[in-house]
């Protein structure tokens, strides 16, 4: 009974093993086949569009793309299954003492499976991503190659269009500029203004400080003045007196 329990233990155990390596086989030709979908949409799309070779191409991988990833789910599927038998055989086993070993070894089998479908997820995932990409992008190229055989009269306008856009660009910048400099100016006619206005009221706040001062530099002004007059006076009297006397 225990050698009959223990080949259907070695049993599953080889066929966990083999499964493991097919999909390690099936895991490693899905990431270059999703590696190479990738480099052929690089090249692809700096070719023309006209080239209908490329959309072959893509036509061939995604099948083998579907192909392949049918093949690798019914492999985990299989895996999932042994495992499952593995550990419906740990829990039944009649040998307490070997329990511990079992369990350490459908654990390990367990992590491999684990690790295979998320390695299988994610590179179905990244090339889904890739293709929906290039999708988009065809779309794109396809509109931009349906604008560019537009007529010639429409291609001429939008180039009217574009250059007219640009002169009105370049006139808003202008006058920015212009703006920037007269604000500049008033800014700094404003500061002249207001430093005057300052240097007179200094100048008025000594005066009213300084009242004596003010009236020193009035009498001043008085004497000059009244010097002035007398000199002119003096001027004028000999001005006529020298005429009288050139005269007579």
């Amino acid at each position: 009974m225990a050698a009959g329990t223990s080949n259907y233990w070695e049993d599953l155990r080889k066929q966990a093993r083999q499964l493991e390596n097919e999909l390690d086989l099936k895991l490693v030709s899905f990431s270059k086949l999703c590696t190479s979908y990738s480099h052929s949409s690089a090249r692809d799309g700096r070719r023309d569009s006209s080239d209908t070779t490329p959309l072959l191409n893509g036509s061939s991988q995604d099948r083998m793309f579907e192909t392949m990833a049918i093949e690798i789910e019914q492999l985990l599927a299989r895996l999932t299954g042994v495992n499952d038998k593995m550990a419906e055989y740990t829990n039944s086993a009649g040998v307490p003492s070997l329990n511990a070993a079992l369990m350490h070894t459908l654990q390990r089998h367990r992590d491999i499976l684990q690790d295979y479908t998320h390695e299988f997820h994610k590179t179905k995932a990244n090339f889904m991503a890739i293709r929906e990409r290039e999708n988009l992008m065809g779309s794109v190229r396809k509109d931009i190659e349906s604008y560019k055989s537009g007529s010639g009269v429409n291609n001429r306008r939008t180039e009217l269009f574009l250059k007219e856009h640009e002169h009105l660009r370049n006139s808003d910048r202008l006058i920015e500029e212009t703006i920037s400099i007269a604000m500049a100016t008033k800014e700094n006619m404003t500061s002249q203004r207001g430093m005057l206005k300052s240097i007179q009221s200094k100048m008025n706040t000594l005066a009213n400080r300084f009242p004596a001062v003010n009236s020193l530099i009035q009498r001043i002004n008085l004497r000059k003045r009244r010097d002035s007059l007398i000199l002119g006076g003096v001027i004028g009297v000999c001005t006529i007196l020298l005429l009288l006397y050139a005269f007579h």
